[in-house]
């Protein structure tokens, strides 16, 4: 039976609470810095059909893809066992991109199946010709790193000793992945847990029937709003840079129609895909479109699979959003999951302008590998400080260092004193880049500006991998576009150089500078309606 609407409430935030005590399980329990710093995992809870019941506040283009990873574990385990674990990361069998490993727990009441507990978690290294897994230069899946199509890690709620071997050793930080893994599958089992106890005081029927209410609310909630925009047909467009093999300015095209209380978004016009690892797996791209959606509407609403009915998408296989089968995507949860948001939302300013934004800055990452003097062993370090800055909306300027559209803040940039303890880095200043947000009505948020020393035992090795030095996060409703990225290598001899989006085999040598400026927000509305107190304000904060 329905639950009444208080009991209903009771049961969404019960599921909220679960995902939550799994994602504070996550932060106190991974090894390394990509997870317990900077947070780059997401949490869900899927019913017996895979669809989206309940997610954590973590990384938004994780979370839409999510109930693909648990659809492909259903369809290759279609009689799934208590205390079964399933693994996967493989961008065309349910994952985005590899060095997001998914663990996937069943919760069954009984011999039957009742929920799935998801735990997504990016690794600081998933093999590959490169560590930190990005490849600028794969031009091939095969080249991105350990690929991984759904498995049973392990039965009896106990991981396989010989597989969780096999896989650690075939990455360059095997304690480090261990370790993450292992709590990724500990949180799914609280998961497990917590799903059980509730089974037990209200068994499977009575929540099966609470998650149909519970979705069919959020729907509701999310047809209401939509009702309230302009119908018509209305196009956006963004640009990649590149993908790092010749590729530039790289279309993102979406063709939304808004009809009643229903939207289609068209992605078909988008460029063919390239030989680089910006293209899209499907679900990265059906979770960026449902991203763009999510943003535009209350904060209220319930993202699950009902808030989602209203939309339809449409891609083009082969295309940059939806590559065909064995092509490179490890940046697609960057880019072009950016660039798709920023083009449906260009698109749909038109139809709710009081609730679009300006584009949100661009990914700009740098993993270095060498070794630290001081604990005599190696290190991977991957570049999550001096964040882009959030687009302006209509109730007010963007948040500064808050990061790209995909994460919308989620994912964090961490102590700089816990980073120069844990790793042979000195960090010379870090703050907000004056000049680097979009003007408008509502400013953008400001990039970060950051001078980083290595103090590295010997040369590291590093790569990059990014956009955004070209083109700057979009403005909107008349707002400027936010600056570009511009990252330099100043070496310790006084030379220096301007480094690329996607490079390979970076030497940076002990005593060597990297000096960070990264882009801010986009504006929102027209310059010329800024409030003279807050252009004030802009002047005196930060000299602009």
């Amino acid at each position: 039976m329905t639950p009444d609407p208080i009991a209903l409430a009771v049961l969404e935030n019960r599921f909220r609470a679960i995902v939550e005590e799994m994602g504070e399980a996550m932060l106190r329990t991974t090894y390394s810095q990509i997870l317990n710093s900077s947070r780059d995992f997401s949490i869900a809870l899927c019913d017996s059909a895979c669809r989206l019941v309940a997610q954590a506040d973590h990384i938004p283009v994780h979370v839409g893809a999510m109930p693909f990873a648990a659809r492909a574990v259903a369809d290759a385990f279609p009689d799934p066992r208590e205390g079964d674990i399933f693994l996967l990361n493989d961008p065309y069998h349910g994952g985005s991109h590899l060095p997001d490993l998914t663990i996937v727990v069943p919760v069954m009441e009984g011999a039957t199946l009742r929920f799935w507990s998801v735990v997504r978690a990016h690794q600081t290294d998933i093999g590959g010709a490169t560590h930190g897994g990005y490849n600028p230069g794969a031009t091939e899946i095969w080249q991105e790193g350990l690929r991984i199509p759904p498995i049973r890690l392990g039965e009896g709620r106990t991981p396989r000793p010989d597989l969780l071997h096999m896989l650690v050793t075939n990455t360059r930080l095997p304690r480090e992945v261990r370790g993450d893994m292992l709590a990724m599958v500990g949180a799914a089992h609280l998961g497990e847990r917590r799903l059980l106890a509730l089974l037990d005081k209200q068994g499977g029927e009575t929540l099966a029937a609470g998650v149909d209410a519970i979705l069919d609310h959020a729907e509701a909630h999310a047809r209401r709003i939509l009702g309230g925009w302009a119908d018509g047909v209305f196009e956006g467009s963004a640009f990649l840079d590149d993908d790092g093999h010749g590729a530039e300015d790289i279309l993102i095209h979406a063709r939304v129609t808004k009809q009643g209380e229903r939207l289609t978004v068209d992605l078909s016009g988008s460029a063919p895909q390239v030989v680089g690892f910006v293209n899209s797996s499907y679900p990265n791209m059906w979770s960026a479109v449902a991203m763009a959606f999510a943003y535009l509407l209350d904060p209220e609403v319930a993202k699950n699979a009902g808030a989602f009915r209203p939309l339809t998408v449409i891609a083009k296989e082969g295309t940059i959003v939806w590559a065909r089968p064995g092509a490179p995507v490890t940046l697609c949860t960057s880019h072009c999951s950016n660039e798709i948001v920023e083009a449906v939302v260009k698109a749909l300013a038109q139809s709710c302008p009081e609730r679009a934004m300006g584009g949100w800055g661009r990914r700009f990452r740098v993993a270095i590998q060498g070794r630290d003097r001081r604990r005599d062993r190696a290190f991977v370090w991957h570049l999550f400080h001096a964040r882009p800055g959030g687009g302006g909306s209509a109730r007010g300027d963007g948040w500064s260092t808050a990061g790209e559209w995909h994460s919308a803040g989620g994912l964090k940039f961490g102590s700089v004193e816990m980073a120069e303890t844990r790793f042979p880095l000195f960090f010379r200043h870090h703050e907000f880049r004056p000049g680097s947000a979009g003007d408008g009505t509502h400013r953008g948020g400001y990039g970060g500006a950051l001078e980083l020393v290595v103090e590295s035992d010997g040369p590291c090795r590093a790569n990059t991998a990014g956009d955004g030095v070209r083109h700057g996060a979009a403005g909107m409703l008349g707002g400027e576009d936010g600056a570009p990225h511009h990252y330099v290598l100043k070496r310790a001899d006084g030379s220096e150089r301007v480094l690329k989006t996607k490079e390979v085999g970076i030497t940076i040598a002990p005593g060597d500078t990297l000096h960070v400026q990264a882009g801010g927000g986009g504006g929102w509305g027209p310059p010329s309606g800024r409030d003279v107190d807050a252009r004030a304000r802009d002047i005196v904060s930060m000299g602009e």
